[in-house]
């Protein structure tokens, strides 16, 4: 990965700000190295700043405020909550950042991780990270470089959701572990008709980034010592498969989430891929109000016997920013993060998993099957993407998503989109 420092350039073009956006607001100066303070505040003062897009957010604001009354309470403290919505996040975040207005601890969503550890102001937490107790795998989340700049929070992935109503219906008994037997299946679901659509698998351009999962599943490791592997032959093997399943009405066309969750609900889809919360978000839109328990958890289907599933990390973790209260930022995000009675009520009040041994083990959360078998299934093998390291992260995406698409509507070969799809990539990489 590289360890230089996200360029101004860079920032601006990742999230897509003109020059003119920022003019004036001395943003994305120099970048400081790790470890050095970004604003000249007292780094032992108790009071500091705690930024979250969920401070933004109705359903996610009081179990937040919850967690920050009871740490002022208890260490006579003052947090300043400060927030913006989700979609201007990172932007306003990086702005901030880059201009030393934001200390303490940061909110991240782990595909941000990276892109704000290369600007140099975040704290390397690794000597604090040892007495959390976090899963190997949320470790990972929060991790950049071989530095542990995240305390993972809430833990989960974007995996294969099933519903067993339908599989029983067409006869498929348990879940297909292999490519082989998951197209099989999807033919048995085919022969339902009524309008069933056995994999509300991603093909809108939006969304099609949900093919990177499959090409690993193919082989492809899409970067790999830095060398873009797209194109390669896993990668067309991949794209051509998903091109046959569309072709044969496995898949449907001008499908995105939103559309996977309607038709899910709607007991249209046996299958789509989805975040560890979209149990509850498809089956709160659905007139079925039997549905959540027919969603199960399945992990995605292998090439062969014994390969590992494959399943895109995702969750969020706390940044602590160097400089004013960050000592008492980091306890707060080491007790926001590992207090079981915390964890648990965060859990009970959201749904989202915690990132500790212990706070996964505790009952609200292990009486939840759902999460359970998530964590077991998907979640124990997920990993990031390696573009996310990237300030092109969103081009490259998008860049692959439409050479897939091409493929699907018949204006492209696999071959030839593939190749087309890595030499675009590795452009965007050298910017």
């Amino acid at each position: 990965m590289t360890t230089s420092g996200i360029s101004r350039r860079g920032a601006l073009r990742m999230f897509g700000i003109g020059a003119l956006g920022v003019a004036g607001a001395g943003v994305l100066g120099a970048c400081a190295p790790s470890g050095s303070p970004s604003n000249g505040g007292d780094p032992k003062s108790k009071n500091f700043d705690f930024t979250s897009w969920s401070l933004n957010e109705e359903a996610a604001k009081p179990s937040i405020e919850k967690i920050i009354a009871a740490w002022e309470k208890a260490e006579k403290s003052k947090i300043r909550a400060v927030s913006y919505p989700y979609n201007e996040y990172l932007s306003q975040l990086t702005l901030k950042l880059g201009g030393g207005e934001t200390t303490g601890a940061v909110h991240l969503d782990i595909a941000w991780l990276a892109a704000m550890a290369q600007m140099g102001k975040l704290v390397d937490l690794g000597s604090v990270v040892g007495r959390g107790g976090y899963t190997d795998v949320a470790l990972k989340s929060g991790t950049y470089d071989g530095k542990q700049y995240g305390l993972p929070w809430n833990t989960g992935s974007i995996g294969v959701i099933a519903n067993s109503q339908l599989l029983e219906k067409a006869g498929i008994k348990k879940h297909p572990t292999t490519v082989e037997e998951f197209e099989a299946a999807l033919g048995e679901l085919k022969g339902l008709g009524g309008g069933v659509v056995p994999y509300a698998a991603a093909t809108k351009v939006a969304q099609l980034k949900d093919i990177f999962p499959w090409m690993q599943t193919f082989g492809c490791k899409m970067l790999d010592g830095g060398k873009v592997t797209i194109g390669d032959d896993a990668s067309v093997d991949a794209v051509t498969w998903y091109k046959k399943l569309h072709d044969e009405k496995l898949i449907a066309a001008d499908v995105d989430r939103f559309d996977a969750r309607a038709l899910f609900g709607q007991g249209k889809a046996a299958f789509y891929d989805d975040a560890i919360i979209g149990k509850g978000v498809t089956s709160a839109q659905s007139k079925d109000k039997t549905l959540a328990d027919s969603m199960q958890p399945m992990e995605r289907p292998v090439l062969k016997a014994g390969d590992t599933p494959q399943a895109l990390l995702w969750g969020g973790v706390i940044a602590i920013v160097n400089g004013k209260g960050q000592d008492a930022a980091t306890e707060f995000a080491l007790h926001t993060t590992t207090d079981q009675a915390t964890t648990s009520e965060y859990f009970s009040a959201r749904a989202l998993p915690p990132s500790t041994t212990a706070g996964l083990a505790a009952p609200e959360v292990a009486r939840d099957i759902f999460t359970t078998e998530w964590t077991q299934k998907i979640t124990r093998t997920a990993t990031g993407s390696p573009f996310w390291q990237f300030a092109q992260n969103a081009q490259i995406e998008e860049a692959v998503a439409k050479q897939v698409q091409a493929v699907l509507v018949g204006k492209s070969k696999p071959k030839d989109a593939m190749k087309q799809a890595g030499e675009e990539v590795a452009a965007l990489i050298k910017r």
